[in-house]
């Protein structure tokens, strides 16, 4: 009997195993833009979506095996898979909410209102044309406190990262970047473009 429980337990840490390294490899490239969705797309930076989806994973599939009756490779695959969308939706939060609270411990609570827009103080004004939308970062790129390129450093965006555009500054390229709906910073169009654009093939 106590045989028959190691296989048991050994099958479901090989077929866990074997789960977990499936989505551990596939979500390895954290900056590579063809990615699985939802488990590595989220619109915040980090790698905490990727280690809550391969510990849900792993978790879901030892539950997955041990209440799945005869078909436990099913039951562990399944279980891996429901873990791994659970702690990649977990994992993500925790992104957003690392993110934001960056974004205030660099930025500080204090704005101001200018040309229809909240900034954050150390955001110079301009005048702007509302855009609107989620932009893709299409490099890793600074965040410049003015629509110039030699204005100070405000932040960084990665590439593949997600980002609101508020607003473009007129007779520029360069974009307004909110977080939350507050101006936090600028990128420059050429690094950028909207979600879901794609490039014409000839």
């Amino acid at each position: 009997m106590r045989t028959t429980k190691t296989k048991m337990t050994a099958g479901a840490f090989l077929a866990t195993a074997m789960a977990a390294a499936t989505l551990a490899g596939a979500a390895a490239p954290a900056q590579a833009e063809t990615l699985i969705p939802g488990v590595t797309s989220c619109g915040a930076s980090g790698v905490k979506q990727e280690r809550g989806a391969l510990l849900g994973a792993v978790a879901g599939g030892l539950i997955g095996n041990s209440v799945s009756g005869h078909n436990r490779t099913t039951g562990t695959v399944v279980g891996a898979v429901a873990g791994a969308a659970a702690g990649s939706a977990v994992g993500c939060q925790m992104q957003h909410n690392s993110q934001q609270r960056a974004a205030s411990d660099h930025y500080g609570q204090r704005t101001y209102r200018q040309g229809g827009y909240d900034l954050y103080s150390g955001v110079a004004p301009a005048s702007y044309k509302r855009v609107g939308g989620t932009f893709v970062a299409t490099s890793t790129v600074n965040l410049r406190a003015a629509p110039a390129q030699g204005s100070s450093r405000v932040g960084q965006l990665r590439r593949g990262e997600r980002f609101e555009a508020l607003a473009k500054v007129r007779g520029t390229d360069w974009i307004l970047v909110g977080r939350g709906g507050v101006g936090v910073g600028y990128v420059h169009g050429a690094y950028a473009h909207a979600d879901g654009y794609r490039y014409a093939s000839y």
